[in-house]
């Protein structure tokens, strides 16, 4: 089964070397009991390792079952491991978190025979603990760990059996029943090597083998046995072993691995805790600050809501005379007619001819100066000036310069307190109007209280109100975004056509585009938006930081349990995935409770401070996502450092 030809392996420290096998030849069969024994530094667990693919030689030839494997790579040995060869050790090496059950069933994981959960209960039964199998290590005595741990080795029906001082930290008893069980295996045909260093333990072998200096010096043969012919046993194992292409990502091993992800993280609860708080931090930053963010964006897009979409606003412009610059209108002023011309135009959707001016207003005996606006029907659309009480003036009340007026929310507030108002009478400049309509709320913007308003027919404002001839300006609403270059060229070329201007008093009127307002506002709340989030995105890398920081030293803490994992079959994928499940854990978790917080602080904010903040779904995505993402990208070091431990040096680690 087992050849070695002239197998050498030299360990140094420092500048000294230590030889701890010198060109070491050796065969074992297929059904053998071997012990192999000797002094302390003789070579005997060195020789062990090497024989079940834990380590390496640094010369020499391993033939197993007639093929070389001397040369394999970690993650081939590793799959022997878990195919070919099972584990007793000294120290029991069981994870305390789990159950007898739970070691026995490691091996069928990185076998891909998680589905073969039976074969874990069939071998603890056999080892006697069939009524201990939902008890902790800490809940057993030495000799049943130890039963545990031959049961684990034994799960996944293994060729040949590696016992490292199996009995070295058991009481007589327990010594005999784990020696018992050993013999029984090998009676069953299972080939057995075992190193232990007392002469009684040796003598239930059948072949014993004793070293000093790295050498063999003896090979006893304790009583004839029926000889196995290699024949009888080809490299077919071996050949299934190595062409195993089991995924990790497989459906039952995944779940594995996250349930082992979850196991660590609550078997140390306070130190997952405190790295879930930097990534709960920072999440909660991200949700507050982008919910302030969005409630800006809110709050702009109901300012820009006031001043319509696609309007375009025709304004008299002014020139200089003789070095002196003129008012505006002094040469070109825009009248009832241009905006009557404009609604011609096949770019225009709508037109609304405006004046302005302000005047005191009086009701019962309250008075109020406010800003009057003379505006046209369609006013009420294109400056989405929907009354929420009563309603628009129409275009009969328009025609007849009706005394009709539209008031804002802060002029109710000063002249009528709690008085409904449609239908009463004030006076604007000793004229009595009838009130139709109360506008929607806006707001301030730009340091003006929009509220403060009233509204009357254009016509009314002109010739009843502000003793006005010419329009102030004309609203011109446009019927697609793409079209306002068109309709500024088309406007520009009807003024300049209608009120025969020369070439050099062309900049006498102005035709302004309210989307370079909109666009500049919105691009600030954008930007103010991607600044808060970058702000608090920094916290979450903070956290990330933090979350290396443990999870290395969790490798650091684990390390017999990465050493345990590898010996039975784990490979380097496996032990990396754990890691980042972890960790990709964890900041799940502190992602999720920071989404709650965020919530919470952008709500209060909201309540206390009167702030406008909105949480979007954006936002909680992008949020969990970066934890997410944290998790993985600072928890991949550790997970790589974790996988690239040896296994022989992680198992013997204080």
């Amino acid at each position: 089964m087992i050849e070695l030809k002239n197998i050498s392996k030299i360990y140094k420290t420092g500048q000294a070397e230590f030889k701890a096998l010198d060109n070491v030849s050796l065969e074992i069969k297929a059904g053998e009991f071997v012990a192999i024994m000797g002094p302390s530094g003789s070579g005997k667990s060195t020789m062990l390792n090497i024989l079940g693919f834990l380590d390496k030689p640094d010369s020499g030839s391993y033939l197993l079952l007639n093929k070389e494997i001397s040369n394999l790579e970690d993650d081939e040995l590793s799959i022997l491991r878990n195919h070919i060869a099972g584990f007793v050790f000294q120290q029991f090496h069981l994870l305390p978190r789990m159950t007898a059950l739970g070691n026995a069933e490691l091996p069928l994981i990185y076998a891909g025979k998680r589905d073969m959960k039976h074969a874990a209960k069939e071998k603890i039964r056999d080892v006697g603990l069939a009524h201990r199998e939902s008890h902790s290590p800490n809940e057993m005595s030495g000799g049943e760990q130890q039963r545990v741990a031959i049961a684990r080795s034994m799960v996944n029906e293994p060729l040949i059996i590696f016992a490292d001082e199996p009995t070295g930290n058991l009481d007589t008893r327990s010594e005999e029943e784990i020696l018992a069980i050993l013999d029984g295996l090998n009676e069953n045909g299972k080939t057995i090597i075992m190193v232990t260093h007392e002469d009684e333990i040796a003598k239930h072998a059948k072949r014993i083998i004793r070293m000093r200096d790295g050498r063999i010096v003896s090979d006893e043969k304790k009583i004839s046995r029926k000889k196995i012919k290699t024949t009888e046993i080809n490299v077919k194992p071996i050949n299934e072993a190595l062409s195993k292409t089991h995924s990790t990502f497989g459906k039952a091993e995944f779940m594995d691995f996250i349930l082992q992800a979850t196991g660590s993280i609550f078997a140390h609860k306070m130190r997952s805790l405190l790295s879930m708080l930097g990534i709960l931090i920072g999440v909660a930053a991200v949700i507050s600050m982008m919910a302030l963010g969005e409630g800006a964006k809110e709050s702009v897009s109901e300012t820009l809501s006031s001043l319509g979409s696609n309007i375009l606003a025709v304004m008299p412009g002014s020139r200089r005379q003789h070095g002196v610059a003129m008012e505006a209108g002094s040469v070109t002023r825009i009248e009832m007619q241009d905006a009557n011309a404009i609604s011609q135009l096949k770019e225009v959707k709508g037109v609304s001819p405006t004046v302005a001016g302000r005047a005191q207003i009086v009701f019962m005996n309250n008075n109020w100066n406010t800003v009057i606006r003379g505006v046209g029907t369609q006013y009420e659309t294109m400056r989405n000036s929907e009354p929420i009480l009563g309603r628009f003036f129409n275009d009969n009340q328009l025609r007849a310069r009706d005394k009709v007026a539209l008031i804002g929310t802060t002029v109710v507030k000063e002249l009528f307190g709690d008085i409904y108002p449609i239908g009463k009478e004030i006076k604007i400049n000793k004229i009595n109007f009838i009130i139709i309509g109360v506008l929607p709320q806006r707001g301030a913007s730009f340091f003006r209280d929009q509220d403060d308003v009233i509204i009357v027919p254009v016509t009314t404002a002109m010739y009843r109100l502000l003793g006005k001839t010419y329009l102030d300006s004309i609203d011109v609403e446009v019927k697609d975004p793409a079209l306002i270059d068109s309709a500024i060229s088309s406007i520009k070329k009807l003024i300049i056509k209608r009120h025969r201007l020369t070439p050099d008093k062309e900049s006498s009127f102005e035709v302004r585009d309210t989307t370079e307002i909109r666009d500049m506002m919105t691009s600030t709340t954008r930007t103010f938006s991607i600044l808060l989030g970058s702000v608090a995105a920094i916290s979450l890398l903070v956290g990330g930081i933090g979350i290396m920081n443990i999870m290395l030293v969790s490798v650091k803490e684990r390390t017999k349990e990465i050493g345990l994992r590898k010996a039975i079959g784990a490979r380097r994928a496996d032990i990396r995935l754990q890691f980042l499940i972890e960790s990709a854990l964890m900041t799940l978790s502190g992602g999720l409770a920071g989404i709650v917080l965020g919530a919470g602080i952008s709500t209060l904010l909201s309540v206390i401070a009167g702030w406008s903040a909105s949480v979007s779904l954006f936002s909680i995505l992008l949020s969990s996502g970066f934890s997410v993402l944290v998790g993985v990208c600072f928890g991949f070091y550790p997970a790589v450092q974790a996988s690239r431990l040896n296994p022989i040096e992680a198992l013997r680690y204080e």
